[in-house]
């Protein structure tokens, strides 16, 4: 889950000038961070050593329960994590399926439903839905990190995360074939719906939000979203 107040460096700001980080041996954590959206180094698991973890450290450590990580370029990052978050994910899903018992679109997933984006990378999308047209076969995804994008990913913000962190993480949905962003605030009661990485919309508690051509259909009354209340 993931709070998009911090701002990184801007993209265009090293252009032009040679890297520490370009020259072998030259790595540096504060660059680290930065490729990572300027999260908090104490998110960053170290062991395995940054960049070189692969998908059975990350099952390992979530497996284990102590914490819930993502595969970033070989770096395990933890995600962040709150019980309102993890409230406001239980009530969505609660709604999409409810939505996909009459309407069957494809297949819904929770919090800890990692999706290999490309290799190297696993995101964690606190809720994601995967529609019928990306699965061959509707045949349901059994491995533990399926393959796949999914067609909406939803993240919801919380303190630990930035908004180059979260801009990151659109580039990267997209790439890999999403159609669909929410990206959640519980702190502003909004949710900003991502229909390619330069379109966006703001909609407010009082909003209704829908799901567009990727959930044809599907509403959810914000205010209730946000006050959880059902119906």
């Amino acid at each position: 889950m993931s709070s998009a107040r911090a701002l990184s460096r801007p993209p265009h700001a090293n252009r032009g000038r040679l890297r520490l980080r370009d020259q072998p041996g030259c790595a540096r954590l504060s660059d680290l961070l930065e490729d990572l959206g300027g999260i908090d180094p104490r998110r960053v698991i170290l062991e395995p050593p940054p960049g070189s973890a692969k998908q059975a450290d990350m099952l390992r450590i979530n497996e284990s329960k102590i914490t819930l990580c993502e595969l970033v370029d070989g770096t395990l990052v933890e995600k962040g994590m709150g019980f309102e978050e993890s409230e406001l994910a239980a009530f969505l899903i609660h709604a999409l399926l409810s939505f996909l018992t009459h309407h069957d679109l494809g297949i819904v997933a929770g919090e800890s439903g990692g999706l290999r984006l490309r290799p190297g990378l696993i995101r964690v999308p606190d809720v994601s839905f995967i529609s019928w047209d990306v699965i061959p076969d509707r045949d349901r995804p059994r491995a533990a990190v399926p393959k796949i994008a999914p067609t909406l990913a939803v993240e919801i913000l919380s303190k630990s995360n930035t908004r180059a962190e979260i801009d990151r993480k659109i580039r990267e949905y997209f790439a890999a074939g999403s159609q669909l962003v929410w990206i959640i605030d519980p702190k502003t009661q909004t949710v900003r719906v991502h229909t390619s990485v330069g379109e966006s919309s703001l909609l407010a508690k009082n909003d209704t939000l829908d799901g567009g051509s990727v959930l044809p259909g599907f509403q959810l009354k914000l205010k209730n979203f946000f006050e959880k209340r059902l119906g």
